[in-house]
């Protein structure tokens, strides 16, 4: 029977304080762990993702209360973190409804910060130590 192999402990992290820039920088909550691989890697991806949403005249939707749906989209939006603020700022993701790619780019948008929520809770995992 092979020996079980020992797990580094995860350095002292404040959760919070993790899920935070976690959440406000896609990737950074690994780099903080350690994880430079995973966290480059993410933030690669969600920005890529984020980025092809708004190249191809995807929506950033505002957060509307008289319409659940669309203030749902606009909280997925936001899940991204400061690319969301950025192209906000900058007056990107007014969206084209007559695009083709239109629903697609939206789809990119949305997914994008959904995936970063789960990066962050992938980060809060390994910190508390529910994952090696």
């Amino acid at each position: 029977m092979p020996a079980p192999v020992a797990v580094a402990p995860p350095p002292a992290v404040p959760p919070l304080a993790l899920c935070a820039v976690g959440w406000l920088v896609p990737g950074a909550a690994h780099l903080w762990l350690g994880r430079r691989d995973k966290g480059v890697a993410f933030f690669v991806v969600l920005v890529a993702l984020f980025a092809a949403g708004l190249w191809l005249d995807g929506r950033i939707f505002p957060i509307e209360p008289s319409e659940p749906l669309v203030a749902l989209a606009a909280l997925a939006n936001i899940g991204i973190g400061v690319p969301y603020f950025i192209a906000w700022a900058l007056g990107l993701g007014a969206g084209n409804v007559v695009a083709a790619s239109y629903e697609y780019a939206n789809t990119y948008l949305i997914v994008a910060g959904l995936l970063n929520a789960l990066v962050v809770l992938d980060a809060y995992d390994i910190a508390v130590g529910r994952k090696a």
